[in-house]
Protein backbone atom coordinates (compact mmCIF):
# COMPACT_ATOMS: atom_id res chain seq x y z
CA UNK A 1 0.00 0.00 0.00
CA UNK A 2 1.22 3.32 -1.14
CA UNK A 3 1.08 6.63 1.54
CA UNK A 4 1.12 10.47 0.62
CA UNK A 5 2.28 12.58 3.42
CA UNK A 6 1.14 16.07 2.94
CA UNK A 7 4.27 17.98 4.05
CA UNK A 8 4.75 21.41 1.54
CA UNK A 9 4.02 23.94 4.81
CA UNK A 10 6.17 25.78 6.48
CA UNK A 11 4.26 25.89 9.35
CA UNK A 12 3.60 29.56 10.21
CA UNK A 13 1.90 28.97 13.42
CA UNK A 14 5.02 27.51 14.78
CA UNK A 15 7.14 30.25 14.02
CA UNK A 16 10.23 31.08 15.04
CA UNK A 17 10.63 27.15 15.10
CA UNK A 18 9.87 27.00 11.59
CA UNK A 19 11.31 30.31 10.43
CA UNK A 20 13.78 28.10 8.20
CA UNK A 21 12.79 24.71 9.42
CA UNK A 22 9.34 22.66 7.91
CA UNK A 23 7.31 21.38 10.73
CA UNK A 24 7.81 18.10 9.19
CA UNK A 25 11.57 18.17 10.22
CA UNK A 26 11.43 19.58 14.15
CA UNK A 27 12.83 16.86 16.32
CA UNK A 28 11.08 14.27 18.88
CA UNK A 29 13.19 12.43 21.46
CA UNK A 30 16.00 12.36 18.37
CA UNK A 31 13.55 11.70 14.98
CA UNK A 32 11.88 14.40 13.19
CA UNK A 33 8.39 14.15 13.04
CA UNK A 34 8.09 13.16 9.50
CA UNK A 35 10.72 10.14 10.49
CA UNK A 36 8.14 8.97 13.35
CA UNK A 37 5.38 9.16 10.66
CA UNK A 38 6.92 7.11 7.99
CA UNK A 39 8.57 4.47 10.21
CA UNK A 40 4.78 4.01 11.98
CA UNK A 41 3.46 3.44 8.71
CA UNK A 42 6.12 0.75 7.74
CA UNK A 43 5.41 -1.05 10.69
CA UNK A 44 1.96 -1.77 9.41
CA UNK A 45 2.78 -3.27 6.04
CA UNK A 46 3.09 0.48 4.16
CA UNK A 47 5.69 0.33 1.25
CA UNK A 48 6.13 3.47 -0.72
CA UNK A 49 5.56 6.68 1.20
CA UNK A 50 5.42 10.07 -1.54
CA UNK A 51 5.81 13.01 0.66
CA UNK A 52 4.82 15.95 -1.38
CA UNK A 53 7.67 18.88 -0.13
CA UNK A 54 7.09 23.09 -1.01
CA UNK A 55 8.43 24.75 1.68
CA UNK A 56 12.59 23.95 2.42
CA UNK A 57 12.02 21.09 -0.21
CA UNK A 58 16.16 20.87 -0.27
CA UNK A 59 16.05 20.48 3.54
CA UNK A 60 13.62 17.45 3.46
CA UNK A 61 14.89 15.69 0.50
CA UNK A 62 18.40 15.71 2.40
CA UNK A 63 17.06 14.49 5.21
CA UNK A 64 15.64 11.76 3.69
CA UNK A 65 18.20 10.63 1.94
CA UNK A 66 20.35 9.88 5.18
CA UNK A 67 17.29 8.13 5.96
CA UNK A 68 16.51 4.38 5.93
CA UNK A 69 13.36 2.84 7.09
CA UNK A 70 13.67 -1.09 5.76
CA UNK A 71 10.88 -2.37 3.49
CA UNK A 72 9.40 1.45 2.72
CA UNK A 73 10.35 3.06 -0.51
CA UNK A 74 10.38 6.66 0.08
CA UNK A 75 10.25 9.64 -2.80
CA UNK A 76 8.64 13.08 -2.76
CA UNK A 77 7.06 14.96 -5.41
CA UNK A 78 7.00 18.92 -5.19
CA UNK A 79 4.28 20.93 -4.95
CA UNK A 80 5.06 24.61 -6.63
CA UNK A 81 1.81 26.22 -5.25
CA UNK A 82 2.71 25.32 -1.54
CA UNK A 83 2.87 29.13 -0.77
CA UNK A 84 -0.56 30.00 -2.62
CA UNK A 85 -2.46 27.63 -1.95
CA UNK A 86 -3.72 25.17 0.79
CA UNK A 87 -3.06 21.67 1.08
CA UNK A 88 -5.98 20.95 -1.41
CA UNK A 89 -3.28 21.86 -3.59
CA UNK A 90 -0.63 19.43 -2.33
CA UNK A 91 -3.62 16.87 -3.24
CA UNK A 92 -4.50 18.47 -6.62
CA UNK A 93 -0.37 17.83 -7.56
CA UNK A 94 -0.43 14.58 -6.18
CA UNK A 95 -3.67 13.22 -7.64
CA UNK A 96 -1.80 10.68 -10.06
CA UNK A 97 -0.17 8.93 -6.97
CA UNK A 98 -3.68 8.25 -5.69
CA UNK A 99 -4.55 5.20 -7.28
CA UNK A 100 -5.57 1.97 -6.19
CA UNK A 101 -5.83 1.79 -2.05
CA UNK A 102 -3.84 4.85 -1.08
CA UNK A 103 -3.44 6.25 2.81
CA UNK A 104 -3.42 10.35 3.05
CA UNK A 105 -1.47 11.41 6.11
CA UNK A 106 -1.34 15.15 6.73
CA UNK A 107 2.27 16.29 7.82
CA UNK A 108 1.89 17.15 10.86
CA UNK A 109 0.29 13.64 12.50
CA UNK A 110 1.93 11.59 14.96
CA UNK A 111 0.55 8.62 15.96
CA UNK A 112 1.67 5.00 17.51
CA UNK A 113 1.43 2.22 15.03
CA UNK A 114 -2.07 0.51 16.87
CA UNK A 115 -3.96 4.01 15.05
CA UNK A 116 -3.56 2.72 11.40
CA UNK A 117 -3.59 -0.75 12.39
CA UNK A 118 -7.07 -0.19 13.82
CA UNK A 119 -8.12 2.01 10.50
CA UNK A 120 -6.85 -0.54 8.03
CA UNK A 121 -8.79 -3.35 10.20
CA UNK A 122 -11.68 -1.31 10.93
CA UNK A 123 -12.25 0.17 7.24
CA UNK A 124 -15.22 -0.90 5.08
CA UNK A 125 -15.89 2.30 2.91
CA UNK A 126 -14.40 3.41 -0.15
CA UNK A 127 -13.07 6.56 1.63
CA UNK A 128 -12.72 6.65 5.14
CA UNK A 129 -11.92 9.29 7.35
CA UNK A 130 -10.25 8.34 10.98
CA UNK A 131 -11.73 10.39 14.23
CA UNK A 132 -10.97 10.52 17.28
CA UNK A 133 -13.53 11.92 20.41
CA UNK A 134 -13.71 14.16 23.66
CA UNK A 135 -15.29 15.56 25.43
CA UNK A 136 -14.95 19.53 23.79
CA UNK A 137 -13.66 21.13 20.43
CA UNK A 138 -11.91 23.90 20.09
CA UNK A 139 -11.95 26.22 16.93
CA UNK A 140 -9.47 24.80 15.35
CA UNK A 141 -10.51 21.15 15.41
CA UNK A 142 -11.94 19.55 12.30
CA UNK A 143 -14.70 18.52 13.66
CA UNK A 144 -17.09 15.65 12.26
CA UNK A 145 -20.75 14.96 11.97
CA UNK A 146 -22.17 10.94 11.87
CA UNK A 147 -25.40 9.69 10.50
CA UNK A 148 -25.65 8.19 14.12
CA UNK A 149 -23.69 5.07 13.30
CA UNK A 150 -20.14 5.13 10.93
CA UNK A 151 -21.20 7.06 8.14
CA UNK A 152 -19.95 10.62 7.53
CA UNK A 153 -22.61 13.55 6.81
CA UNK A 154 -20.30 16.72 6.87
CA UNK A 155 -16.87 17.42 7.87
CA UNK A 156 -15.43 21.21 8.78
CA UNK A 157 -14.09 23.23 11.54
CA UNK A 158 -17.27 25.96 11.82
CA UNK A 159 -19.85 22.71 12.49
CA UNK A 160 -22.51 23.63 14.95
CA UNK A 161 -21.48 22.13 18.67
CA UNK A 162 -24.62 20.40 18.26
CA UNK A 163 -23.59 18.30 15.51
CA UNK A 164 -20.10 17.88 16.52
CA UNK A 165 -19.68 13.62 16.62
CA UNK A 166 -15.85 13.75 17.10
CA UNK A 167 -13.01 15.02 15.03
CA UNK A 168 -10.71 13.76 12.30
CA UNK A 169 -7.26 13.03 13.09
CA UNK A 170 -5.50 13.82 9.73
CA UNK A 171 -5.59 9.90 8.24
CA UNK A 172 -7.43 8.82 5.31
CA UNK A 173 -7.82 5.64 3.65
CA UNK A 174 -8.98 5.36 0.44
CA UNK A 175 -10.02 1.96 -1.30
CA UNK A 176 -11.40 0.70 -4.34
CA UNK A 177 -13.16 3.76 -6.01
CA UNK A 178 -12.45 5.86 -3.39
CA UNK A 179 -9.45 7.34 -5.22
CA UNK A 180 -11.09 7.89 -8.23
CA UNK A 181 -14.08 9.65 -6.00
CA UNK A 182 -11.91 12.03 -4.40
CA UNK A 183 -9.78 12.72 -7.00
CA UNK A 184 -12.93 14.44 -8.64
CA UNK A 185 -14.01 16.14 -5.55
CA UNK A 186 -10.82 17.67 -5.19
CA UNK A 187 -11.39 18.73 -9.09
CA UNK A 188 -14.76 19.87 -7.91
CA UNK A 189 -13.53 22.53 -4.94
CA UNK A 190 -10.62 23.64 -6.53
CA UNK A 191 -12.40 25.15 -9.21
CA UNK A 192 -14.66 27.15 -6.61
CA UNK A 193 -13.75 30.84 -6.38
CA UNK A 194 -11.40 30.44 -3.30
CA UNK A 195 -10.98 27.02 -3.59
CA UNK A 196 -7.17 27.06 -4.16
CA UNK A 197 -7.67 28.40 -0.63
CA UNK A 198 -9.16 25.46 1.15
CA UNK A 199 -8.40 22.51 2.93
CA UNK A 200 -8.33 19.18 1.04
CA UNK A 201 -11.11 17.93 3.61
CA UNK A 202 -13.25 20.39 1.60
CA UNK A 203 -13.21 17.50 -1.09
CA UNK A 204 -14.02 14.80 1.82
CA UNK A 205 -16.75 16.95 2.95
CA UNK A 206 -18.33 17.28 -1.08
CA UNK A 207 -17.96 13.44 -1.35
CA UNK A 208 -19.86 13.25 2.00
CA UNK A 209 -22.85 15.80 1.13
CA UNK A 210 -23.23 14.24 -2.21
CA UNK A 211 -23.51 10.55 -1.33
CA UNK A 212 -19.76 9.98 -2.06
CA UNK A 213 -20.11 6.71 0.31
CA UNK A 214 -17.47 8.07 3.44
CA UNK A 215 -17.00 6.20 6.38
CA UNK A 216 -15.50 6.63 9.53
CA UNK A 217 -13.34 4.80 11.77
CA UNK A 218 -12.83 6.04 15.58
CA UNK A 219 -8.93 5.37 17.19
CA UNK A 220 -9.99 6.95 21.04
CA UNK A 221 -8.26 4.44 22.66
CA UNK A 222 -5.28 4.74 21.02
CA UNK A 223 -2.66 7.88 21.16
CA UNK A 224 -1.91 10.59 18.31
CA UNK A 225 -1.14 14.21 17.98
CA UNK A 226 -1.07 17.27 15.88
CA UNK A 227 1.92 19.99 16.10
CA UNK A 228 0.52 23.12 15.06
CA UNK A 229 0.89 25.52 17.58
CA UNK A 230 4.34 25.67 20.17
CA UNK A 231 1.93 24.32 22.93
CA UNK A 232 1.95 20.77 20.69
CA UNK A 233 5.41 21.04 20.28
CA UNK A 234 6.07 19.97 24.26
CA UNK A 235 3.13 17.64 24.03
CA UNK A 236 4.00 15.72 21.12
CA UNK A 237 7.83 15.18 22.78
CA UNK A 238 6.19 13.73 25.62
CA UNK A 239 4.11 11.49 23.29
CA UNK A 240 6.74 10.12 21.55
CA UNK A 241 8.91 9.54 24.80
CA UNK A 242 6.15 7.62 26.11
CA UNK A 243 5.90 5.18 23.02
CA UNK A 244 9.63 4.80 23.26
CA UNK A 245 9.58 3.67 27.16
CA UNK A 246 6.70 1.69 26.68
CA UNK A 247 8.00 0.11 23.74
CA UNK A 248 5.49 1.08 20.79
CA UNK A 249 8.72 1.93 18.75
CA UNK A 250 12.38 0.05 18.99
CA UNK A 251 14.81 2.91 18.78
CA UNK A 252 18.19 1.83 18.10
CA UNK A 253 20.95 1.90 20.94
CA UNK A 254 22.64 5.28 19.11
CA UNK A 255 19.53 6.68 19.02
CA UNK A 256 18.20 6.37 22.48
CA UNK A 257 21.66 7.85 23.91
CA UNK A 258 21.02 11.08 21.37
CA UNK A 259 17.19 11.17 23.06
CA UNK A 260 18.46 10.66 26.89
Amino acid sequence: MKAVVLSAGQGKRLLPLTESLPKCLLPFAGRTLLEWQLRALATQGVTEAVVVVGFAAKAVEAALERLDVPGLAVRTLFNPFYSVADNIGSCYVALPEMTGDFLVLNGDTLFEPAVLKTLLAGSTAPVTVTIDRKERYDADDMKVCLDGGHRLLAIGKTLPADRVDGESIGMLLFRGDGGAHFAGAIQAVIREIDGPRRWYLSAIDWLARNGGGVGTVSIEEYQWGEVDFPADVEHARRLVEGWVAAGRFALPMAERRRSA
